[in-house]
C-alpha cells in the first residue's frame, strides 16, 4: 500500500499580516513532550512533520506510543530528570530512522510541542494553584529553552485560563517565553475539536510561539460547521457562522459502521478479532465519508502521514464490557441526549456530537475511571475503538489491550484532526510543503500492547526515570532509558 505524494499549491499568510515564504519541500522535524498514546503526534504527522522523539513519564502508554510510532525515540521519564543533550541525542536517532540525511540537518528542532499534565488546571472539581502538575508547564518552558526550537505548541484544558490560574500561571509562562525571545500568538485561544471535523464536544487551549525572525502562525479557522452535542433539538450548533462551510460528522457517521461487539463471544477475553468477507462488506456499505478516511478506504488529501502496515479485516481495540441484565434495561430506558440517574453514564445522540471523552487518573493519582458514554443505539457503553473514532484517531492506531489504559490514552489524547489543522499553520509559517512518505511502515511488536506495568518499567528500562510507584531513587539526566527504533 503505497500513497503518491500530493503536492499542494496556494499561497498562505501569517497571523500577523505578512506573506509567508515561498514553499520549501522537506519534512520537518518535531519532539512530543508528555506524549501520551501519541494523539498529538499522529495529527503533526498527519500535517508533515516527522515526530522523531516523543517524551513520556508512563510506561504504558510510553509502550503504546512505540508501537505506533515505530521510527520514533521514545524516552519513558519524567520530565524534570530529562536533559536537552539526552533529547538531541533522541532526535539524532530520531532522524535517521525516519531515513532523513543526519548530515543535512541543521541542528535545530522545527517544533516542540506537548501538553503538560492538566488536571491541575481542570474545571471538574478543585483547581488547585499548588498541585504539583501545574508546574510541569514550566518544564516544557525549560525544554523549549535549551533546546530553542523554531516553533512551539503547548495544549491545555480551557480551565488554565479560568480564575485565578491565567493571572499566576499562563501570564507568567507568557512572560518567560518573551524573556528568551520567542513571540506568542495572543491572546491564547481554545479551541473547539468539533469545528476541525472531530466528532466530539472536547475544547483545548492552544498556545503558540515562533523563535525571533519567524513568521507568527495563526489559529486554524474552522473547517466545518459542528453539530450540538444533543442534536434532538438542535441539529447544529446555533452560534453565529459567516462563509459556507459543511456540517460536521455525527456520532453515527463515526460509529455507525463498526459491527455490534455484542456478536462477537471472543471478544469476552480479546480486543481484537478477524471479520468475515461479509461484516467487512457490511462496514462498507455503512460507511460514512469520515469513517471511510478512518478506515483508510478513502484517501484523505490532507493527510501526509507515513502509511502503516496494517490488517483492515481485523476488529481492534474492542474488547465487551459485559453488563448486569439490569444495567442493559437501565441503559435501554434512557434516551438519547440524557444521563442514566444510576450510573450518571451519558447517552449519545446518533446525530449530535460525543460528550467529552475523559481520561479519568492514573494508579498514582487513585486509579478512578471517568463515566464511559452508552451507545446511541445499543445498550452497552462504548468500547474503546468507538472513542477512539469519536476523537478522529485512523483506525490503524492501536491502543492498550485493556478498557481500562485505552480509555485512559483517548480520553488524555489531543484529538488528530484538532492537532492537524494547528500542525498545518505552523507547517504554512516554516514555508514547507508538505510531501507524502510512499514507504510503509511497519508496526511495532504487538506485545507492547498487552503489557502491565512491571513489564512496560522493564521493557524501558524505567526504574532509573522516576516512574510511577518508583520515585524515590536519585535520578541522573544523562542515563535516562531510551527506547529506539532499534531498540
Amino acid at each position: 500500500m503505497t500513497v503518491e505524494a500530493m503536492p499542494r499549491t496556494g499561497s498562505a499568510r501569517g497571523h500577523d499580516g505578512g506573506s509567508r515564504p515561498k514553499p520549501i519541500q522537506r519534512r520537518p522535524v518535531a519532539i512530543d513532550l508528555f506524549a501520551g498514546a501519541g494523539g498529538l503526534s499522529v495529527g503533526l504527522e498527519q500535517a508533515g512533520f516527522d515526530v522523531v522523539a516523543s517524551v513520556e513519564y508512563d510506561p504504558i502508554h510510553a509502550a503504546v506510543h512505540a508501537y505506533n510510532f515505530p521510527r520514533t525515540t521514545v524516552l519513558c521519564a519524567d520530565i524534570t530528570s530529562v536533559s536537552a543533550d539526552t533529547i538531541r541525542d533522541a532526535v539524532r536517532c530520531g532522524i535517521e530512522a525516519h531515513g532523513q540525511d543526519l548530515s543535512q540537518w541543521d541542528g535545530r528542532v522545527d517544533l516542540v510541542a506537548g501538553g503538560p499534565p492538566c488536571q491541575g488546571f481542570s474545571t471538574i472539581g478543585k483547581r488547585l494553584l499548588d498541585d504539583t502538575r501545574n508546574r510541569l508547564v514550566f518544564q516544557f518552558y525549560r525544554i523549549v529553552n535549551e533546546l530553542r526550537p523554531r516553533y512551539f505548541l503547548m495544549e491545555n484544558v480551557p480551565g488554565m485560563l479560568a480564575g485565578g490560574h491565567k493571572s499566576a500561571i499562563l501570564d507568567r509562562l507568557i512572560e518567560e517565553f518573551r524573556a528568551i525571545g520567542y513571540s506568542v500568538v495572543e491572546p491564547p485561544r481554545i479551541l473547539k475539536a468539533a469545528e476541525y471535523g472531530v466528532p466530539q464536544d472536547r475544547r483545548r487551549l492552544i498556545v503558540l510561539g515562533a523563535a525571533e525572525g519567524l513568521t507568527l502562525p495563526a489559529y486554524p479557522r474552522p473547517r466545518v460547521r459542528p453539530r450540538a452535542k444533543n442534536a434532538t433539538t438542535r441539529p447544529i450548533s446555533q452560534e453565529p457562522w459567516t462563509g459556507d462551510l459543511p456540517i460536521g460528522p455525527s456520532v453515527l457517521d463515526a460509529i455507525g459502521d463498526l459491527p455490534d461487539v455484542d456478536a462477537f463471544a471472543s471478544l469476552a477475553q480479546s480486543d481484537e478479532t478477524v471479520l468475515l468477507p461479509s461484516q467487512i462488506a457490511a462496514m462498507d456499505k455503512a460507511t460514512s465519508d469520515y469513517a471511510a478516511r478512518l478506515r483508510g478506504r478513502e484517501v484523505d488529501p490532507d493527510d501526509y502521514s507515513h502509511p502503516r502496515s496494517w490488517d483492515p479485516s481485523r476488529l481492534t481495540s474492542s474488547m465487551r464490557t459485559v453488563h448486569t441484565e439490569l444495567s442493559v434495561r437501565r441503559f435501554g430506558a434512557t434516551k438519547p441526549g440524557e444521563i442514566e440517574p444510576i450510573s450518571r453514564f451519558y447517552r449519545l445522540t446518533a446525530d449530535g456530537l460525543c460528550n467529552t471523552i475523559r481520561a479519568g487518573t492514573g494508579s498514582e493519582h487513585g486509579a478512578y475511571t471517568s463515566p464511559r458514554p452508552i451507545h446511541p443505539i445499543r445498550p452497552r457503553v462504548l468500547t474503546v475503538r468507538e472513542a477512539a473514532r469519536l476523537h478522529s484517531f485512523p483506525d490503524w492506531f492501536r491502543l492498550h489491550r485493556t478498557k481500562w489504559h485505552g480509555f485512559r490514552q483517548v480520553g488524555n489524547a489531543v484529538p488528530p484532526l484538532l492537532a492537524r489543522a494547528v500542525g498545518a499553520e505552523i507547517m504554512a509559517s516554516l514555508g514547507i510543503e508538505p510531501t507524502q512518505p510512499t514507504e510503509v511502515l511497519p508496526m511495532g511488536d504487538p506485545a507492547l500492547l498487552t503489557m502491565v506495568m512491571s513489564a512496560a518499567r522493564e521493557h524501558f528500562d524505567a526504574d532509573a526515570a522516576g516512574i510511577p510507584a518508583r520515585r524515590t531513587r536519585p535520578t541522573s539526566a544523562n542515563s535516562l532509558p531510551i527506547w529506539g527504533p532499534n531498540g
